[in-house]
């Protein structure tokens, strides 16, 4: 993305690929024509030299050059008009009570519903169905926390059966909606730590399954992470039977090839859950980049969301975020430290 200090080559090199992402970002002028195009803009190239370029469209034309007619930069980029499509039809599905059917939502923007569906996608990295699931479960946890009762939350948060919130409630609130209303106060966690070759690693989990797997330095390192984690849950060591979940897990850290073959319990929203199921399908010993996921998961422009959710993965190995690197090779950031991430990479590639 062209960022608002204009970097000259990066700018040069969309206009030599004609790149179509680029014309929100800048444009660009001929000093020999007196013209400014998109950079997409199919006429002939011209020589660098007598190229400028600009942040927009009054920018270019307050240095005295004039709109092609051939691109009509000062229009509307296709780009432009599926955001505003998209932006439109987020704020109908944030406001309506029930699912709207997909040609309804298409109708709303003149667009078909095939082209909507996968626009949509494209620009948020999900669909309009998952889009409404989510800002209706934003929406239960809300009104959970200030509605006199559960009944007023369900409806006042646009279920129309108690049944359908129930059956809903556990895998949006991680937890029954009495203990979301109290905090998670209810909620029980019961975690244990052992040693591996990468240092320390805490393995926690619910009723459910895992909820979180930690690498650190030291067992209270680990801890006060845990607890930041689940303020308000009732954290006690595991028991005996429990540490077999954690041998699991550490031989998994020396051997990756082993693979997990343990029930998770990690919260997160639709778009997270999306990138970290894609992350759990990336083979021990292979890497692929966050330009790579979003694509994986159908959202080629959300590579810095990818990036986050990477970054919050609240369950090293089991849902393996190392296996992510920056599009130049390089192994970019990871939560439990560079070198951890580059000592599982090796092991990996290794087997």
């Amino acid at each position: 993305m062209i960022t608002e200090q204009l970097e000259d080559q990066t700018c040069w090199n969309a206009v030599q690929e004609r790149d179509a992402a680029a014309d929100d970002q800048f444009v660009y002028a001929v000093v020999t024509t007196g013209v400014y195009c998109r950079p997409s803009c199919p006429s002939r190239r011209a020589q660098r030299e007598n190229v400028r370029f600009f942040q927009s469209c009054a920018d270019a034309e307050e240095a005295g050059f004039r709109a092609c007619k051939r691109c009509r930069p000062a229009a509307l980029s296709i780009a432009q008009k599926q955001k505003s499509a998209v932006e439109r039809i987020c704020r109908l599905l944030e406001e309506s009570d029930q699912l709207p059917v997909l040609a309804t939502l298409a109708g709303a923007v003149s667009m078909s519903p095939f082209h909507l569906h996968r626009t949509f996608k494209t620009l948020t990295g999900l669909t309009p169905r998952a889009y409404f699931t989510a800002q209706r479960a934003r929406r239960m946890r809300k009104e959970l926390l200030r509605s006199e009762t559960i009944t007023d939350a369900i409806y006042n948060a646009g279920y129309g059966s108690g049944s359908r919130f129930y059956s809903e409630s556990a895998r949006v609130l991680g937890m029954t909606p009495t203990q979301f209303r109290q905090g998670g106060e209810e909620l029980q966690v019961r975690f244990a730590t052992e040693q591996c070759s990468l240092g320390l690693v805490l393995v926690a989990a619910t009723e459910t399954g895992i909820c979180s797997i930690l690498l650190g330095a030291t067992v209270n390192e680990l801890e006060t992470n845990l607890r930041q984690m689940f303020p308000k849950a009732k954290i006690n060591s595991a028991d005996e039977e429990f540490t077999n979940w954690v041998s699991q897990v550490v031989a998994v850290v020396e051997t990756p090839s082993r693979g997990l073959d343990l029930p998770l319990d990690v919260r997160g929203t639709a778009f997270q859950q999306r990138v970290w199921q894609a992350l759990r399908e990336i083979p021990a010993g292979e890497t692929l980049t966050y330009t790579q996921v979003a694509e994986r998961i159908g959202a080629p422009t959300s590579v810095r969301a990818v990036a986050h959710a990477c970054a919050t993965n609240p369950a090293a190995v089991a849902i393996p975020c190392h296996r992510v690197i920056g599009k130049n090779g390089n192994l970019s950031g990871y939560r439990w430290g560079i070198e951890r991430k580059r000592a599982l990479l090796e092991r990996e590639q290794a087997q």
